[in-house]
C-alpha cells in the first residue's frame, strides 16, 4: 500500500510540474492533450473552417474543444463517451458506448444528412499496467474507433486515433491503409517520451479496398 501511495505521489507532483498541464490551466484548455491534437492540426491542416467533426472518447472534452475553434461557428463538432463530459459551447454530445445500437443510431440521427470530414479519438482504456492486458484493449479501441469513421466519413475524409505500439500495432496501420489514401503515424511534443503512444494520421479516405 505505501508503494501505492509512492507512486501515486510521484504522478501528482509530475502533473502539477508538468508544462503542457500548467499551460493548459493557463489558456483555459481541458486537458494537456488539447496540445497534441493543436501540433497535429499545425504539421496536417486536419481541421478546417466548416468542416463537420466527430470525437469519440471524448471526455473530458479537450480535444473537442480545439476542434470547435478550427472548424468555426459554420462548423460542427459531434462528441460521444460513455463518460459524461460538461457542455461545451458548440458540442453536440452523445453520451454512451458508440459500438452499442442505440448509441450508434442518436450520434447518426445528430449527424444527419451533413457529412463527416473527419473523426478524431483520443480514446485510451483504463490501464492495469499490464501490458498483457492493455495492449490488446488499447488496440480494440482503436479498431472500433476505425470502423465507425469507414461508416459515417465523407470521401476524401480523415481519422485521427491515438495508438499504442506493440502488438496489433502494424495490423491497425495495414487496415487503415485499406480505406485511405495516406497513413503516418506522428508523436507530438506533448506526448510524454516514455509513452507508447503515437498518434495515427489517415488521409483521403475512399471507402473499401
Amino acid at each position: 500500500m505505501a508503494k501505492k501511495r509512492s507512486s501515486s505521489k510521484a504522478w501528482l507532483k509530475e502533473h502539477r510540474d508538468d508544462p503542457y498541464v500548467q499551460r493548459a490551466q493557463r489558456e483555459g484548455y481541458r486537458s494537456r492533450a488539447c496540445y497534441k491534437l493543436l501540433e497535429l492540426q499545425e504539421k496536417d491542416r486536419l481541421i478546417r473552417p466548416g468542416m463537420t467533426v466527430l470525437d469519440l472518447g471524448s471526455a473530458p472534452g479537450g480535444w473537442s474543444q480545439v476542434a470547435v475553434e478550427q472548424v468555426g461557428h459554420r462548423g460542427r463538432v459531434i462528441a460521444s463517451d460513455i463518460l459524461p463530459m460538461d457542455n461545451l459551447a458548440g458540442v453536440e454530445f452523445v453520451l454512451g458506448d458508440f459500438t452499442e445500437d442505440g448509441v450508434f443510431e442518436q450520434i447518426l440521427a445528430v449527424i444527419g444528412e451533413a457529412p463527416v470530414d473527419i473523426v478524431i479519438s483520443d480514446m485510451a482504456p483504463n490501464m492495469s499496467g499490464l501490458n498483457a492486458v492493455d495492449q490488446p484493449r488499447s488496440m480494440y479501441l482503436v479498431e472500433l474507433a476505425l470502423d465507425m469513421a469507414c461508416k459515417v466519413l465523407a470521401p476524401g475524409g480523415a481519422f485521427v486515433a491515438k495508438v499504442f505500439h506493440g502488438e496489433g500495432f502494424e495490423d491497425v496501420l495495414h487496415e487503415a491503409r485499406q480505406h485511405f489514401d495516406k497513413v503516418l503515424t506522428r508523436k507530438p511534443k506533448a506526448s510524454r517520451p516514455r509513452s507508447r503512444e503515437v498518434y495515427l494520421v489517415a488521409t483521403g479516405f475512399h471507402g473499401d479496398p
